[in-house]
């Protein structure tokens, strides 16, 4: 079964197309880099794969089924400039609500729920940080508590928008670890990534994406300077990432 199936995918703000006819079909159990220059319309692409976007045509499924909000089968991880960091809450019950898919939103969380979410915040390196408020832990520890949330969900398929930016080497490493981990598992992860040096060492399969879909399949297929070059518009030359 394909992991994520998109056909003539479309968006527009304003009149202004972000996104133009995508089409695109992605088997189970990669570790997928979507890469794009600035504006290209990666993180509108994730948005509108789950759903969180009006102004959009086309078709969308994950595991052969339109995209459901309230589905187990999907974790995603936002930009932490998506997030209220202020808001009165800790970490733990940051990664607790990675279970309200399965118990719902107003049930009292069950030992279960508890036990996972206390063992996703290990898998992550922040179970020291349980009962800390979200707003003063760092970029790096707010980046590895969203992943948990993400872990304690036991989800198929897996979306994250920019993960690593402003993050430290050892929580990158982290983080890049647990993802290849769950690829093993044969789970399937997206991964908006900007990082053009770590794209051959961190992902097996690639995306480009300026707008429309430039070219995707195995890294090494695909990631090579030409289609780079082209991605990004001919602005790009960096043959020491190659």
């Amino acid at each position: 079964m394909e992991a994520l199936t998109v056909h003539n995918l479309s968006v527009a703000y304003d009149k202004k197309v972000v996104l133009e006819n995508v089409t695109i079909s992605v088997p189970s159990g990669h570790l997928t880099a979507i890469i794009g220059p600035n504006g290209a319309g990666k993180s509108t692409f994730l948005k509108a794969i789950l759903n969180q976007l009006h102004n959009k045509s086309g078709s969308v499924e994950i595991l052969g089924k339109p995209f459901n909000p309230k589905s187990l089968t999907v974790g995603y991880v936002p930009q932490r400039n998506a997030v209220d960091w202020d808001f009165p809450t800790t970490a733990f019950d940051v990664v607790l609500m990675g279970r309200y898919g399965q118990r719902g939103l107003f049930r009292r969380p069950t030992k279960q729920d508890k036990e996972a979410a206390v063992q996703a915040l290990e898998s992550v390196g922040m179970q020291n940080f349980a009962n800390r408020s979200i707003g003063q832990l760092s970029g790096g520890q707010q980046q590895r508590v969203f992943l948990a949330r993400a872990l304690a969900q036991n989800a198929q398929v897996y979306f994250l928008d920019e993960p690593f930016a402003g993050v430290d080497a050892a929580t990158e490493k982290t983080m890049i670890d647990i993802l290849k981990d769950l690829k093993e598992q044969g789970k399937s992860i997206f991964v908006v990534h900007h990082d053009l040096q770590t794209v051959k060492e961190y992902f097996d399969y690639t995306i480009l994406l300026n707008r429309s879909i430039l070219a995707a399949g195995k890294t090494e297929e695909v990631f090579t300077p030409e289609k780079v070059q082209q991605t990004y518009g001919g602005h790009l030359f960096v043959m020491e990432t190659f």
